[in-house]
């Protein structure tokens, strides 16, 4: 559905043969046919694609709008599955993902990768090892999202399939920028950098915590809307407050540093791609993390590397998950039960920002209390023929 379909099959040649490739943009597959030769077979119809008795694993690259079902046609074809985030567009389509993962039994890997990149993982250890002491307080910032529009509607280009691209979303008049890499910016495709970024940074935060397999308790957050007919949807600037049972108040907002603050009550890390800094991080040359105690899960069990005497070696997030595939071991580092709570967390925060009000929300009903607007948008209306369903 767009070239970062290309980019990860460029990853992933090391573990197998690219048979395939499919998008709805005839220019996208003409450009992976170009990067990778012309022996792979091109798709339209990722529906067709999917009949290939010899196709094993999917890599969907997709714009948010389509992961879940695409996710849950491949699972239910036979194919393992590596989707890339947020997994979801809704909370409702998490559950149903979790559902046919288990009914199928498939390999899923969700491209969270920052789970395996180590300055990510050692913040997260380092919080589960007790190092903050008491952590109270997280804020994610993600950055805010851009603005633009009216934008006007334009005859479909000859090289795109509008309507399959729409999908589940809303029939509308073809806008460029609701199309390709802008789609982000709409509320019928995503979710903003709430999803985008938050997708990644939320998804740590709950990880080292130790609520990846819950999630908050509350939650509220304001917003500023541009509100321009005919343009973006999201807002220009956000802040969302979760509450967790244990007390734990994390904030995911548009202004600051892009990364993760911890803050504990004997002491703070801040991480980001390519930094981890903090009083925590200072500390480890006199007392370095006991490895043997605090290493979370890297890789499948059955393909260990050792991290004993090297942190840095650690098995990629695609290479965990073709390791999964071949050894059957469906507990990915970014498992579709992990993966949908971190999705939800980023449509709580989103939902409480369009509402402008705190939400209660429970984390094992997966359902907001007494707020039956906000459970109303838990889900979306699908057009038909496009459904996402368990």
């Amino acid at each position: 559905m767009r070239y970062q379909g290309a980019v990860i099959a460029e990853k992933a040649k090391a573990h197998g043969d690219l048979v395939a490739f499919c998008d709805v943009d005839r220019h996208v597959r003409e450009m992976a046919k170009a990067c990778f030769g012309s022996t792979q077979k091109i798709y339209e119809d990722y529906r067709q694609m999917l009949d290939d008795k010899g196709i094993d694993v999917v890599l969907i690259g997709s714009p948010d709008h389509w992961h879940a079902k695409m996710a849950i046609d491949a699972m239910r074809a036979g194919k393992d599955v590596y989707v890339e985030k947020p997994l979801t567009l809704t909370v409702d389509e998490g559950k149903a993902i979790r559902k046919v993962a288990e009914v199928t039994q498939r390999v899923v890997q969700v491209g969270t990768w920052q789970r395996s990149d180590i300055n990510f993982r050692l913040a997260a250890e380092l919080v589960r090892a007790g190092r903050l002491g008491t952590v109270r307080k997280v804020v994610a910032v993600a950055g805010p999202n851009p603005t633009g529009g009216p934008f006007a509607a334009a005859p479909v280009p000859g090289n795109l399939n509008w309507n399959l691209w729409l999908g589940q979303a809303p029939k509308v008049d073809y806008v460029p920028e609701r199309c390709h890499y802008t789609f982000r910016w709409w509320w019928d495709y995503a979710g903003g950098k709430m999803t985008d970024w938050g997708a990644h940074h939320l998804d740590i935060i709950q990880w080292a915590l130790g609520e990846q397999r819950t999630g908050p308790i509350a939650v509220e957050g304001t917003g500023t809307f541009a509100d321009v007919k005919g343009g973006y949807q999201v807002p220009t600037k956000f802040s969302a407050k979760l509450t967790y049972a244990s007390g734990v108040e994390v904030e995911a907002r548009d202004a600051g540093e892009n990364g993760i603050r911890f803050e504990g009550d004997k002491g703070w890390l801040f991480v980001e791609r390519g930094k981890i800094k903090g009083t925590v991080i200072d500390e480890l040359k006199e007392n370095p993390l006991p490895r043997e105690k605090f290493t979370l899960y890297a890789h499948d069990t059955k393909n260990a590397v050792d991290r004993t005497e090297k942190l840095g070696s650690l098995v990629s997030h695609m290479e965990n998950f073709f390791a999964c595939v071949r050894s059957r071991n469906r507990a990915t580092i970014s498992d579709p039960e992990s993966q949908h709570r971190s999705a939800t967390v980023c449509h709580l925060a989103n939902i409480a920002v369009r509402l402008g009000r705190k939400l209660k929300w429970d984390p094992a009903t997966e359902q907001f209390v007494g707020d039956a607007e906000a459970g109303g948008m838990l889900a979306r209306v699908q057009r038909k023929g496009f459904e996402v369903t368990s």
